[in-house]
């Protein structure tokens, strides 16, 4: 199905606004996601079609963290095998059940992120001793985020930083990168499930990916840059959006 020019610069755009947006805090899904609903795409394949083009900036940013030594992927490799097979698993289950039970749990618990992180003043701007340990951190946290990043999505990337700051005392920053490391294996993951599926519409993914590899280098580079005084501020806006977002859709749609 050919798209019109239109339509590809509205894609190509929404993907450059997804991609900053995501590489800083998280929530590129939260501009992407309704775009690729309303050009008409069914919800699997909007949710498919998503990923894809997610993919693109989750790359970027992930290479641009690592590269400049603020994620170090040997620590993480527990992380990344357990959110391999949690979001391989949760993009298998969504294309059999529609994801309805999920809707009504996460704005609650993006609302109590929000919360904790507007009373915690020092959250992310210094590394902090952990209180867990990274593997029991990995396995709880891979394997659960893994699942609802392809199982659902929305927030996952706020999930992670959250947890990260918290739970290994990182700051925002470091956080940042291994959120989008992360992301970028649930992302490849469930996508490669989505694809055997049938559930990708190339063209609509690739306008945007294209846009989503730019916004994401510029993100990073302005998260690393600037740190967690700027981190924090678009952390907490994401998080509220998604929570009014879903809350909207939920309950007054």
């Amino acid at each position: 199905m050919e798209i019109g020019s239109e339509i590809i610069i509205l894609l190509f755009c929404t993907g450059l606004a997804a991609g900053f947006v995501d590489s800083i805090a998280g929530g590129g899904g939260l501009l992407a996601l309704p775009v690729l609903l309303s050009a008409g795409l069914p919800p699997q394949i909007a949710l498919g079609t998503n990923k894809f083009q997610g993919t693109f900036g989750t790359l970027s940013s992930s290479y641009n963290f690592i590269r400049k030594g603020k994620v170090n992927l040997r620590e993480c490799f527990v992380g990344i095998l357990y959110t391999l097979i949690g979001a391989a698993l949760g993009a298998w289950i969504v294309q059999l059940l529609a994801p309805g039970f999920l809707k009504h749990m996460v704005p609650i618990l993006l609302f109590l992120v929000l919360i904790y992180t507007i009373f915690s003043k020092n959250l992310g701007y210094e590394e902090q001793p952990p209180i867990m340990g990274k593997h029991a951190f990995y396995l709880i946290f891979g394997t659960g985020l893994g699942f609802y990043d392809g199982f659902f999505g929305p927030g996952t990337g706020s999930f992670w930083m959250a947890g990260c700051c918290i739970f290994l005392g990182v700051n925002m920053t470091r956080s940042a990168g291994i959120s989008r490391v992360m992301n970028l294996t649930s992302n490849v993951a469930a996508l490669s499930v989505f694809i055997i599926g049938g559930n990708v519409r190339f063209p609509e993914a690739i306008c945007m990916g294209l846009g989503q590899l730019i916004g994401a280098r510029i993100g990073s580079n302005l998260a690393i840059q600037k740190g967690a005084s700027f981190i924090r501020p678009v952390f907490m806006a994401v998080v509220a959006a998604t929570v009014i977002r879903l809350v909207c859709n939920n309950y007054f749609s």
